[in-house]
């Protein structure tokens, strides 16, 4: 593992734990040439999913396109980054479990609603208005009273 401050590669593992996905391993490292800490995740290799796109071309899963969408929702927003690595851990497991070789982005988009609707309801319409394309403000209007009729 190189050092992400200096490069160098030689560090030592001051801690180790399970992530919240439960299928990775969190390490907190130390460089040894410059004493700075980093982490970093460890996961099993698994068979690659595909993505099905829109205009039905495939692409490689990518958990960091999942967790830029996710970032890019919630910037400004009181939402930890091991929060929504959390999200893309579970959204990437139920990929996984529900479908073998090719999923469609459009489960991968209802997923991440699932769950930012739970988070941050303000990160949750900023990444709906995107995925479902609002057209106008009434489309945020329509958005928000379903919202406000689910919460009472």
């Amino acid at each position: 593992m190189k050092c992400p401050f200096c490069k160098a590669n030689a560090d030592k593992v001051v801690d180790s734990r399970e992530s919240a996905g439960e299928n990775e391993i969190r390490r907190r490292r130390e460089c040894l040439a410059c004493g700075r800490r980093y982490t970093t995740y460890e996961r099993a290799a698994q068979s690659t999913l595909r993505v099905i796109k829109k205009d039905g071309r495939r692409a490689p899963f990518s958990r960091q396109k999942v967790l830029d969408g996710l970032l890019k929702a919630c910037e400004k927003r009181p939402v930890s980054v091991e929060a929504l690595e959390r999200i893309v851990g579970e959204i990437e497991k139920e990929c996984s479990e529900r479908f073998e070789k090719e999923v469609p982005t459009k489960f991968i988009g209802e997923e991440v609603m699932k769950h930012l609707q739970q988070t941050d309801p303000v990160a949750y319409v900023r990444f709906a208005s995107v995925y479902r394309e609002f057209k106008d403000v009434s489309d945020f209007a329509d958005e928000l009273r379903r919202l406000l009729a689910q919460k009472g």
